[in-house]
């Protein structure tokens, strides 16, 4: 994976070359991201979707992230983002079905690496819930839900945690339901602005969709 061919872009998309994926994050190219968060309507109470990442994967493991993301290769466009909602949580998606946010640059640095992404950002927005998650185990180890607005209060300052569940699965293969109560430091360490910015183009639309 870390010799996978990556697009290095400029702060504006401008496109500057190709390098692999580990040099990418050591010298702190600029690359282009696909992510795509998940919220359900259950009630008339609206709740994210997170992904628990592997306790297997080199960068934040056993830690709640995006629904479904991923890097976008050389020769991929936006819509080839596509198959990692496929491949993680094993749902199958057109992107006519997903409401685009925009593009969202961010940085992260930390330790040895420097993250430089601009991120084509997605929501996918359903009436019940999602029953049908069939998760890449190598790279997801399991969903949880959180009520929007409980998470929108953690990340401006509102409240110091909240409440997840779903449902997870060991190494062994087997699923258990966890429901807990977790603080900023459960979550990815993306920067506070970056999720703030993400909460503030999700609860636009999801005012406008109660109108």
């Amino acid at each position: 994976m870390e010799t996978e061919l990556i697009k290095i872009v400029d702060e504006n998309g401008t496109e500057l070359g190709v390098a692999p994926r580990e040099e990418i994050h050591r010298l702190g190219h600029w690359h282009e991201t696909f992510h795509c968060w998940f919220v359900t309507r259950e009630n008339k109470v609206d709740y994210i979707h997170l992904q628990l990442r592997s306790e297997d994967k080199k960068d934040y493991p056993n830690l709640l992230d995006i629904t479904t993301a991923g890097h976008l290769l050389a020769d991929e466009t936006v819509s080839d983002g596509l198959r990692e909602v496929k491949e993680e949580v094993g749902i199958e998606l057109a992107l006519s079905e997903l409401i685009p946010l925009g593009v969202i640059p961010y940085e992260v640095v930390r330790g040895d690496l420097i993250d430089r992404e601009r991120a084509h950002t997605y929501l996918y927005i359903q009436e019940g819930p999602i029953n049908n998650y069939e998760l890449q185990k190598e790279e997801v180890a399991g969903i949880v839900r959180i009520e929007f607005s409980k998470f929108r209060e953690l990340w401006t300052g509102k409240s110091l945690n909240v409440h997840i569940e779903g449902f997870c699965h060991t190494k062994d293969g087997e699923a258990f339901i966890m429901k807990e109560t977790v603080g900023k430091e459960a979550f990815v360490p993306h920067e506070e602005e970056f999720y703030q910015e993400i909460i503030k183009k999700i609860s636009v639309y999801l005012e406008r969709a109660e109108r």
